[in-house]
């Protein structure tokens, strides 16, 4: 197939769904975790859930960008446009994620100038475009924040390197950049959670932006080590429903191993001068704060001493400092699989995306937006 209208053909994927039903075995079920945010988008838009077995439950995991930032690493940005003064760059559904004290980023841009330095919250495109920023504005302190999975963290090495290369004194990046393999590790290892119960999985679709930059490679350890079988897949609807019948045939045969349903896009190795590019402007951080997860040893990325200049938390001395979420909210729950959407109290009545109380509401790729704009937690009502 060459067009993705193709990908999405509906007698296509009535055969898909056929062919499903017919592997499923009736005396077991079947719990496959979309890592993915794009995927958990995608499963909502197309409904792919409503075409499968009642023996296949998908399980939404933390492979949304955006949900998994803590509210205390929001609050560092805060801090940063009215404490320093500095124009703080991002993308523009992590200025409407909620942190402390009632406020976002997208509210502090609103307020009026206090009595201290004049901050400025500006939403870009692209990390280029806060360094565009940076080169107009040379008597201002431009902050990038800059988060996302290893699909986003290349081109801000890109730009962190040509700062350098520029001389630029007035730019720097707060790094949220994450890890997926650890993400996956901590679900894996500790499947019991005090607070919230258990999350049984038998597979994961693994990601498909991540899985051009990093290759299929590292998800072979979750295959071998914890006999859980992951087959990578595109985002469209058929490419979802292909890898969740491959997941199930593996079950069947008990086997585990990667497979790669999106292999016209990935490879075994990955994009290796992306790699190269990343590594050589940064290294693990010990230790970093997810939401729903916790703090995680070397799960996320900071600048390598090379480029500390060009480090926010070095150059302005801030640090990070954990802050409960609401305590109506279950996007900790939701993110670690435990929960579904339609089970949070507040899910469709006090948290929409148009009054956001949890950061699963926010972004598209998010759970419970997904679930609440393609009208998903209607049906799921109907039918308990």
């Amino acid at each position: 197939m060459r067009y993705i209208d193709e990908f999405r053909d509906g007698q296509l994927a009535a055969r898909l769904a056929a062919a499903i039903r017919l592997a499923a075995r009736t005396d077991r079920t079947y719990r496959f975790m979309e890592f993915c945010g794009g995927h958990t988008h995608a499963i909502a838009r197309y409904g792919v859930a409503d075409l499968l077995p009642g023996e296949v439950r998908l399980i939404h995991g933390p492979g949304c960008p955006v949900c998994v930032l803590p509210v205390g690493r929001i609050d560092m940005a805060i801090r940063l446009v009215s404490d320093a003064g500095v124009i703080l760059c991002s993308y523009g559904d992590v200025l409407r994620v909620p942190a402390s004290n009632g406020l976002s980023l997208l509210r502090v841009r609103a307020r009026p100038a206090g009595n201290g330095p004049r901050g400025e919250v500006r939403m870009v495109y692209s990390a280029a475009d806060s360094l565009a920023i940076a080169q107009q504005n040379p008597d201002r302190q431009i902050v990038f924040l800059a988060i996302g999975f290893e699909t986003t963290t290349p081109p801000t090495a890109v730009v962190i390197r040509e700062a350098a290369h520029l001389g630029l004194t007035n730019f720097s990046v707060l790094c949220c950049h994450v890890l997926t393999p650890s993400a996956i590790a901590s679900i894996l290892e500790a499947p019991e959670v005090r607070q919230w119960g258990s999350v049984p999985i038998d597979g994961f679709i693994g990601p498909a932006h991540v899985s051009t930059i990093i290759g299929t490679r590292p998800y072979e350890f979750f295959a071998d080590e914890y006999r859980k079988p992951v087959v990578i897949a595109g985002f469209e609807p058929l490419d979802v429903m292909q890898a969740i019948l491959m997941l199930i045939r593996q079950v069947n045969a008990g086997r585990a191993v990667v497979e790669n349903e999106f292999a016209r896009a990935v490879s075994r190795e990955g994009n290796r001068k992306a790699q190269e590019l990343v590594a050589s402007v940064f290294e693990l951080r010990r230790s970093f704060a997810w939401r729903g997860l916790g703090e995680l040893p070397y799960s996320a990325l900071r600048m390598r001493s090379r480029f500390a200049d060009f480090d926010a938390e070095r150059r302005f001395a801030i640090s990070y400092q954990a802050v409960a979420d609401h305590p109506a909210c279950e996007c900790g729950a939701i993110l670690r699989g435990v929960k579904r959407p339609e089970e949070c109290r507040i899910f469709g009545s006090a948290c929409t995306p148009e009054n956001p109380v949890g950061s699963c509401m926010v972004s598209p790729e998010g759970a419970c937006a997904a679930h609440y704009s393609f009208g998903r937690f209607r049906e799921a009502a109907v039918t308990t």
